[in-house]
């Protein structure tokens, strides 16, 4: 069964932190997957972001400290933490881990973290040198020797003007991290796999470049997906504005040779390659050295890039192999053409010129094609799902077809 937090029951804790406006990204994340929400603002939070954004977002009631945790009112939001399937902290201060790891419940956050019998994911935000403080530093000990996951923070520009590590982990990072403690799947435990995602930049001049609109989402869903399942997987990118998956072994790239390059040199040990990346067809023969001056008619001598996907497919001794199709007509009969013509196992193919769904949407909607005649429409749906069905398909046709290789 594929990694999913449909109907799941989360918590999502925000403490006061001003990356508190971030937990609403967050928050549409998590039902966006599927999970139903429920928020606990500690008092200070509600400074920063108030709980009629959360109650909107979450159709649902947001917990505050404004009940006496010992009430009443506070004994069903204490059996709520009890029934929820994880408790998220997101931001968590370094206030609050101090008080997780010494046991303090003195509103109702920190009540229900006691009061949980479930995984907690807490993802740290915090200014300067303090994620390096001692004291921050035996807290996130001792609430990791207890099984808590405290992810940790990136670095960047705070709220201080300084920068340094202490910034929010991105959404699909905290999303990512609550799958793998809600999901005991490792079905491709051991496994080696590369993924290619985004566009590739090929140079015109200095300033200039050919490129598309190609988000890198997808491929970065099916990396993250793939390391959540137990895989080594190694993630090959053009530029994209995503945070790699932190259990991914990151290689940026801008052009269409330098992905071919990279492609070639870690496919060699994959037992799986997905190639999602949207390559440019085209890179100008010889790009100028200088900024092109003027506005005038320019014409750009063309050449074809390589065909990555093509390559691995003939070189490849053994691994089940993945392509993309972005299509704008004729989907189905355009991606079987592809499919043959590349030799490859499996085809995912996207009709890219509907505007919800494809290149730069946080949504798909595809068509999955195999070299053995079979195919299979996906709804639309997140790409972190689509990412999860994909990854199932490849595994269902691998064991259906052991010997797939020796009919290639």
């Amino acid at each position: 069964m594929s990694a999913t937090l449909d109907g799941r029951e989360l918590i999502l804790g925000v403490t006061g932190s001003i990356a508190a406006y971030k937990a609403v990204y967050l928050l549409r994340e998590l039902t966006r997957a599927g999970a139903r929400v429920s928020v606990c603002l500690s008092e200070h939070a509600r400074e920063f972001v108030g709980p009629l954004t959360f109650r909107t977002l979450s159709g649902r009631p947001v917990l505050t400290d404004l009940f006496d945790p010992q009430s009443d009112a506070a004994v069903e939001h204490v059996a709520l933490a009890e029934r929820a399937a994880a408790v998220v902290i997101a931001p968590a201060t370094a206030n609050l881990l101090a008080k997780a790891a010494a046991g303090i419940a003195d509103d109702f956050l920190t009540t229900l973290l006691l009061a949980a019998r479930c995984p907690v994911v807490m993802a740290p935000a915090m200014d300067g040198g303090m994620w390096q403080h001692p004291a921050v530093v035996d807290n996130v000990a001792t609430l990791r020797g207890r099984g808590v996951t405290v992810l940790e923070p990136d670095t960047g520009a705070l709220a201080s003007g300084l920068s340094a590590r202490g910034r929010l982990p991105e959404a699909d990072v905290i999303v990512d991290a609550v799958l793998a403690a809600l999901t005991p799947q490792r079905d491709l435990a051991g496994e080696r796999v590369v993924v290619t995602a985004g566009p590739t930049r090929e140079p015109i001049d200095p300033v200039r470049y050919i490129s598309n609109r190609s988000s890198g989402r997808m491929g970065y869903a099916l990396a993250s997906a793939a390391a959540r399942r137990g895989a080594h997987v190694t993630l090959v990118s053009g530029p994209t504005a995503l945070t790699p998956p932190p259990a991914a072994t990151f290689v940026p790239v801008q052009t269409a040779e330098e992905m071919r390059e990279a492609v070639l040199q870690h496919t060699g040990a994959a037992g799986i390659v997905i190639k999602a990346a949207a390559v440019a067809d085209y890179r100008v023969r010889r790009p100028a050295e200088q900024k092109i001056k003027g506005k005038r008619d320019l014409t750009l001598d063309l050449t074809p890039n390589p065909d990555i996907l093509a390559e691995v497919a003939a070189r490849s001794t053994g691994a089940f192999i993945v392509g993309f199709a972005a299509e704008t007509n004729d989907v189905v009969a355009n991606a079987r053409a592809k499919l043959e013509a590349k030799g490859i196992d499996l085809l995912v193919a996207n009709d890219v010129s509907r505007r919800d769904i494809g290149f730069d949407a946080e949504d798909n909607e595809v068509l999955l094609i195999d070299r053995w005649g079979g195919s299979r429409a996906l709804p639309r749906m997140g790409k972190p799902a689509v990412a999860e069905a994909i990854l199932d398909a490849i595994l269902a046709l691998r064991a259906a077809h052991p010997a797939r290789k020796a009919v290639r």
